[in-house]
């Protein structure tokens, strides 16, 4: 089973609000996920980041891959492999 660390889009039309979430690749964008980790508002400048980073760093030690984006928001963060 491959885990990846992704987001998860809430939010109204054009006001995006998103959860930072631990789940199975093979999962749907908005479907089943192992854990939540944290969560991300761009619409406040500068934007919200709130991370978990004990779990973080937890589930990137067992193994899961971070996106693109996540990667990024994690470095924003100061979490590192």
């Amino acid at each position: 089973m491959a885990v990846k660390i992704r987001l998860k889009r809430l939010g109204e039309k054009k006001n995006p609000f998103y959860r930072i979430i631990v789940a199975d690749s093979r999962s749907p964008r908005n479907g089943r996920f192992i854990e939540e980790i944290g969560t991300y508002d761009p619409n406040y400048d500068p934007c919200k980041l709130s991370i978990d980073a004990e779990a973080a760093k937890k589930w990137l030690s067992n193994g899961a891959q971070p996106t693109e984006v996540v990667g990024k928001l994690f470095k924003m963060a100061g979490i590192e492999k």
